[in-house]
């Protein structure tokens, strides 16, 4: 109950004080250039890398970005920047 109650609460201050919901309700923010670099901030944590495929943990499900000679520029606690060919960007939910 008091989860739900948090949820709300966030969801009344996002619209009363017209702050980005990203930031208050902890979503991930994507940024794609073309299908050349893709920005992810406020991730949990690197699941898989290969260079075909990356796999993140978010605080609801994961993403999952498929595509070609994947490289990663940089690498933080909670942002990543991949160069490569992107061909699909994909939220799993669980």
């Amino acid at each position: 109950m008091a989860k739900k109650l948090g949820q709300r609460l966030r969801n009344w201050m996002t619209q009363r004080m017209d702050l980005p919901q990203d930031v208050m309700m902890d979503l991930p923010r994507i940024t794609m250039i073309g299908q050349i670099h893709i920005y992810i901030e406020n991730h949990r944590g690197l699941l898989a890398f290969s260079d075909r495929e990356l796999r993140l943990l978010l605080k609801q499900g994961q993403l999952l970005v498929k595509g070609k000679a994947f490289v990663i520029k940089t690498i933080m606690p909670e942002e990543i920047l991949l160069e490569g060919q992107i061909d699909q960007v994909t939220y799993i939910n669980e």
